[in-house]
C-alpha cells in the first residue's frame, strides 16, 4: 500500500479555531470575492474620506438603510416644481413665471414675518435648469456623504445653509425674493471642499486635483447664472436674490467642514464644533433683529 505524505495535502478548509469554512462568504478576505454593495462603499471611502479613517468606515459599512434624507427631500423638491409646472398654467418649465411668487413657499421680502418661508423656499425653483443643477449636485454629493456621515449630520448642515442663505439674503439683498435649494446645496459643496483641500496630502493627487477642479467649475457655472437671473434678466416680476449661495456656502466651510471632518469623534469635545455653533446663533439673532427692527423692506 502506497505511503501518503500529509504534508502535501491541503489544508483542510477551517479558521484559526478549528471551524470549516462553510461558504464562500466564510472565507478568509483574500479569496473572498467582493460585491457590488462593498465596491460601492470603497470607492465612496475614498472620495469622502482621509486615509486614515477609511479602515474604520470600512469595517461597519452598510447599503442599508439606503440614504434617507438626500433622496426625501430631492423628491419633495422634485414634486413641488411639477406641481407648479403641470398642474398651474404657466411656463415654468423653462422660465420664472407668476405662478410661483404666489406661493405660500416662496421668500418674499414683503412676506418674510411668515417665518416658514426662511425654510420653505428651498421646495420651489426658478425653471429647468434651476432645479436641474440642484438635484443633480446634492444626490451626487449627498448621497456619499450621507452614506458616511448619515442622515442626521447631513441633514443638519444642508438646512443650516438652508436658513444661513434666506437670512444672509434679507440681510444683504433686502429687497429680493428667493427661491431654490442653492443654499443646502453650497452648504454641502463648502463643508466637502474644505475637507478636500485640508486633507489633501492624505488623498490620491490626481483624485483631489479633480475634486477641487469640479466643485470650482460648478460654482462658477450656477454663480453666473444666479447673477444673471439677479441683474440681467428681466422675465420675472420680481428680481431673485443670488446671496443665498454665499450664505450656504459660508455655513458648509464651518458647520459642514466640523460635521463631515469628525468622522467616527465626539463632536461635543471638539471646540470646533461649539465655536460654530455659538457664531452660526449670533448670525441667526442678529438677522432676526435686523429683520423686525431695521430692513429696508418694512
Amino acid at each position: 500500500m502506497e505511503d501518503i505524505d500529509i504534508e502535501q495535502l491541503e489544508p483542510l478548509p477551517v479558521d484559526r479555531d478549528g471551524r470549516r469554512f462553510g461558504s464562500a462568504a466564510d472565507q478568509p478576505d483574500g479569496d473572498r470575492k467582493i460585491g457590488c454593495c462593498e465596491k460601492f462603499q470603497r470607492s465612496v471611502s475614498k472620495w469622502m474620506l482621509p486615509e486614515d479613517s477609511r479602515s474604520k468606515y470600512l469595517e461597519r459599512a452598510n447599503c442599508c438603510p439606503p440614504p434617507i434624507f438626500i433622496i426625501l427631500i430631492s423628491l419633495a423638491e422634485l414634486a413641488v416644481f411639477i406641481y407648479y409646472a403641470v398642474w398651474k398654467p404657466q411656463k415654468q418649465w423653462v422660465t420664472l413665471d407668476e405662478g410661483i411668487w404666489k406661493s405660500p413657499l416662496t421668500y418674499k421680502p414683503e412676506e418674510r414675518q411668515e417665518a416658514w418661508r426662511f425654510i420653505s423656499y428651498m421646495f420651489v425653483h426658478a425653471g429647468v435648469e434651476h432645479i436641474v443643477g440642484n438635484l443633480l449636485m446634492q444626490l451626487l454629493l449627498g448621497i456619499p456623504l450621507e452614506l458616511v456621515h448619515k442622515g442626521f449630520e447631513v441633514g443638519m448642515v444642508y438646512l443650516a445653509g438652508v436658513l444661513a442663505g434666506s437670512l444672509a439674503s434679507s440681510i444683504f439683498d433686502p429687497l429680493s425674493a428667493l427661491v431654490g435649494a442653492s443654499g443646502g446645496v453650497y452648504a454641502l459643496i463648502g463643508g466637502y471642499f474644505m475637507n478636500a483641500v485640508v486633507n489633501f496630502r492624505e488623498m490620491i493627487p490626481l483624485l483631489g486635483i479633480f475634486r477641487i477642479a469640479a466643485i470650482v467649475i460648478f460654482v462658477g457655472v450656477d454663480f453666473g447664472f444666479a447673477f444673471y437671473r439677479r441683474f440681467v434678466s428681466d422675465e420675472a416680476g420680481l428680481k431673485v436674490s443670488f446671496v443665498a449661495h454665499f450664505g450656504g456656502i459660508a455655513a458648509g466651510m464651518t458647520i459642514g467642514y466640523v460635521f463631515f471632518s469628525a468622522y467616527n469623534k465626539k463632536l461635543i469635545k471638539d471646540p470646533r464644533f461649539w465655536l460654530c455653533i455659538v457664531g452660526y446663533v449670533l448670525f441667526v439673532v442678529f438677522a432676526v433683529v435686523f429683520n423686525i427692527f431695521l430692513s429696508p423692506a418694512s
